[in-house]
């Protein structure tokens, strides 16, 4: 009994034996892989002030178990991988330096390879410049513009300056021109006005009032500055702020009147994106407003993700009050998950070839994995997505997809490729108790235009210019056997008409009736054998009344041409006027008169015969005016006067030789209009007197005979026709505005066609963005010779002079009294000494007898 006993405790302790060898061994097996610590840095309960029910701590805890989420399910569906990640969490409570300080630790204590956070762009910041010293990736969750040009910075949330494009685009399909820009103030809301501002004047947009706002601003102040907005002549504005400072904004606005017709709202995704926190206040005063957002493709794993997220954490965890989850989480996990297959891969290699990955970092320059962790997370599919904004309408509880904006493709209702143009565009939106509107897209806008044109050919008339001319001229392509129009009217209908994205063909078609007379032109316009004119036709009041024309696209009014006049052979005297010439010549005779009283009785080269000293004298007071007085000075008092006087003279010399400069240049441009005879290139003309000329070579041949051998004295014509004679003939030929009795040249359509109003607004934009002057500078050149208006010239006169001569006229009597002051001195010690001075002597001697005598 004792054996057997023994053989059963034997038994049973070999059979604990195996059984604890066997949980070792699994053990062993489940520690077969190498630990990677990664950092979590996320705000997790954080609270912000006027916030609306906006909770960013929810934020913060729905990416904490996306991220928990995605660690799990993917080595779940990898287990055989030889790397797992293992998370090291820390809370910034909402503060950019805790988490720098979370940053430093997990570096420090469990040596992180990689940190994931930094939801707000003062903490992508400080963590990108850390992430540069400590050569560790950086993957952030925050929209940061500055921090791409650190190298172990990756930016895991979609670029947020994708969507002001779309903005942009959107505000020049419904012509809008003028907005009024609202954003945070912070790092973030100010680097992004800058880029807002240079998107937006690309499209002629023009940005009239920028108002950044503090997040931790008072209800006070907030409301102070939303006055000032309800102040504003725009009623357009564009809102790039946190959503819990959009949330006030946007109460006060409502409670002002600025959410009812009339006013129109864009929301960044910066707001957009967290919609979904929005409590019933904040839904209700956002109520019309079109918002960009952030999206993220639809896909099976991505619902399946999102049903088991809602299962495991909205039914566990109710304190995490979210309708749906956010792109944020989202990305997070995608982020995560490539970050896991990035560190898997590195390993692999690591194994396989550990020398040639070694030598291919030393190749690269790098000494450790952070940049390859980086590279490898790169060339996931997941972190290279399209970049597409959602464009949605809030219309009651909830949001409406009118659209997306695509950065390759524009606007367009789906996503994919184009294949029609019902997919373009945007759905109707309802702007703030407004009815529904389709956009005015320009994909919408080309389709209305087609639709009413209702032409896959336009054909146009164009008046027979085959001469070579800058303003329009007209010629014929033998290979194509087509008219081909060019010139300055030609670039301009060109580059208007292409920006209006049509697909009609236009078919030019020279009308030789119009060679003397543009009306035969317009009358065909009129009974529909042309779709339209082009070329250098005037826009006239009774043409009006049989066509619709565009805009002017050229200067108002009739220019004069004449040749410069030749210049007066006293047209130096001109530079001063009458009185000034005359006061100058009496200072100087005066400064004369003044240095010889205070020199004659000192200086030898003022003395002499009567007529050397009068000479002397005018010579040394006139030679001040060049500076070249040679008599030596001896009094100060001299000195002094000649001193003030040559300060005079030159202010006086420098005026004269700057305006006569002025008036050389004035006398060669004077016009010849008051003279007799003057010529023109005018159909029609009111003056029976003009003498009509049509050619450049005529106009130059007419004012160099001039009216005298039977030219003429001036050219009357189109501003146009004016600068183009001047590109031909430079020099010797002026220009100034005659008469502002034309409206300039203009495009003639049929009256009530849909191309006036569109074409208009894209002269007027050329105008406004300068390419009109660039088209005029390309065919007209420098317009230097030409005047708005006849020149006047303002001559120096004694009135403006009169304080010069005030300084040197108090200056010389000065002198004078100082100098009579000592005369008189001096004479008087003269005659006292010759009085008194013996009798003083005599008693001397009397008093002192042993002096000599």
């Amino acid at each position: 009994m004792k054996i057997r006993s023994r053989e059963r405790t034997h038994l049973s302790s070999l059979m604990l034996m195996l059984l604890c060898l066997q949980m070792y061994t699994k053990a062993q097996e489940d520690l077969a892989y190498k630990e990677i610590p990664v950092g979590v840095i996320l705000d997790m309960g954080s609270s912000y002030p006027y916030s609306y029910s906006y909770s960013y701590s929810g934020i913060g805890k729905a990416v904490h178990s996306c991220i928990t989420m995605a660690v799990s399910e993917f080595y779940m569906v990898n287990p055989h991988f030889q790397t797992r990640i293992i998370l090291h969490h820390r809370d910034t409570h909402g503060d950019p330096l805790h988490a720098l300080s979370a940053a430093l630790d997990l570096l420090e204590k469990p040596k992180v390879e990689a940190i994931i956070g930094s939801k707000s762009t003062a903490e992508a910041k400080l963590l990108a410049v850390l992430g540069d010293k400590a050569r560790v990736p950086i993957l952030s969750l925050s929209p940061c513009l500055s921090c791409n040009k650190h190298p172990y910075f990756l930016q895991v949330a979609q670029d947020e300056t994708t969507q002001f494009k779309g903005i942009a685009a959107m505000a020049e399909s419904f012509r809008w021109k003028e907005v009024t820009v609202i954003c945070e103030d912070s790092e973030n809301g100010r680097d992004m006005t800058t880029f807002m501002t240079n998107t937006f004047q690309k499209k002629g947009i023009i940005a009239t009032h920028w108002s950044l706002i503090s997040t931790s601003s008072s209800n006070e102040l907030l409301q102070e500055e939303v006055h000032k907005l309800l102040s504003m002549q725009t009623k357009i504005f564009i809102m790039h702020a946190s959503p819990s400072l959009a949330s006030r904004i946007l109460v006060n606005a409502k409670y002002l009147g600025m959410m009812d017709e009339g006013y129109k709202w864009v929301i960044t995704s910066k707001t957009m994106d967290f919609l979904n926190l929005m409590d019933d206040e904040v839904m209700e005063s956002m109520q019309g407003a079109v918002g960009f957002k952030s999206y993220v493709p639809q896909s099976r794993d991505i619902h399946k993700f999102t049903s088991r997220w809602r299962k495991e954490y909205l039914t566990m965890k109710p304190v995490m009050k979210l309708k749906e989850i956010n792109t944020y989480a989202i990305w997070a996990y995608d982020a995560v998950s490539a970050l896991a297959m990035a560190v898997e891969r590195i390993q692999v290699v690591e194994q396989v070839d550990e020398l040639k990955i070694k030598e291919d970092l030393e190749t690269s320059g790098l000494t450790e994995k952070g940049r390859t962790l980086l590279n490898q997370m790169l060339s996931n599919r997941k972190m290279n997505g399209a970049q597409i904004m959602e464009i949605i309408n809030v219309i009651d509880k909830g949001e409406k997809r009118v659209g997306f904006w695509r950065r390759d493709a524009g606007f367009t209702k789906k996503i994919g490729e184009l294949k029609s143009f019902a997919d373009e565009g945007l759905e109707a939106i309802i702007w703030p108790r407004g009815v529904s509107v389709t956009t005015n897209s320009m994909h919408n806008r080309r389709r209305m235009l087609l639709l009413q044109v209702n032409k896959e050919i336009l054909r146009i008339g164009v008046p027979p210019k085959f001469q070579p001319n800058g303003v329009f001229q007209v010629k014929h392509d033998p290979e194509t056997n087509s008219t081909v129009i060019s010139g300055f009217c030609a670039d301009v209908f060109q580059t208007a008409f292409a920006a209006l994205d049509l697909n009609v063909s236009l078919q030019f078609i020279p009308f030789m009736d119009a060679y003397r007379n543009y009306n035969n032109l317009i009358h065909q316009v009129y009974t529909g054998e042309f779709d339209a004119t082009v070329g250098d036709i005037t826009i006239t009041a009774n043409r009006s009344r049989y066509v619709d024309f565009t805009l002017p696209f050229t200067d108002l009014g009739l220019g004069l041409l004449s040749r410069n006049d030749d210049v007066s052979m006293w047209i130096f005297m001109k530079p001063l006027s009458s009185d000034l010439w005359l006061v100058s010549a009496c200072f100087f005779i005066l400064l004369g008169f003044v240095i010889w009283i205070l020199e004659h009785w000192t200086n030898e080269e003022f003395q002499g015969s009567p007529s050397e000293q009068i000479g002397t004298t005018l010579w040394f007071a006139f030679s001040t005016l060049v500076y070249a007085h040679r008599q030596k000075l001896k009094s100060n008092l001299s000195r002094f006067v000649v001193t003030v006087w040559l300060f005079v003279v030159l202010l006086l010399a420098s005026s004269y030789t700057a305006t006569l400069s002025s008036l050389l240049t004035i006398e060669q441009i004077q016009l010849a209009s008051k003279r007799d005879l003057i010529g023109n290139n005018l159909i029609g003309n009111r003056n029976g007197s003009l003498l009509p000329y049509s050619t450049s070579e005529e106009f130059a041949d007419a004012l160099s005979r001039g009216s005298k051998n039977g030219g003429a004295d001036a050219i009357i014509d189109e501003i146009p026709y004016v600068k183009e004679f001047l590109v031909q003939y430079p020099s010797g030929y002026s220009m100034v505005v005659y008469e502002m009795i034309t409206n300039g040249f203009g495009f003639a359509f049929p009256q009530g066609s849909p191309l006036v109003p569109d074409l208009s607004r894209e002269i007027s934009r050329l105008r406004e963005d300068g390419t009109l002057k660039m088209l005029d500078n390309k065919w007209f050149k420098s317009d230097s010779h030409s005047k708005d208006s006849e020149p006047v010239l303002k001559i120096l006169n004694l009135k403006e002079c009169r304080g010069l001569f005030l300084i040197s006229g108090v200056s010389m009597t000065l002198a004078l009294f100082i100098f009579l002051l000592y005369f008189i001195h001096d004479k008087l010690y003269f005659t006292y000494t010759m009085l008194f001075g013996g009798k003083l002597a005599f008693i001397m001697r009397i008093l002192n007898p042993k002096t000599g005598a």
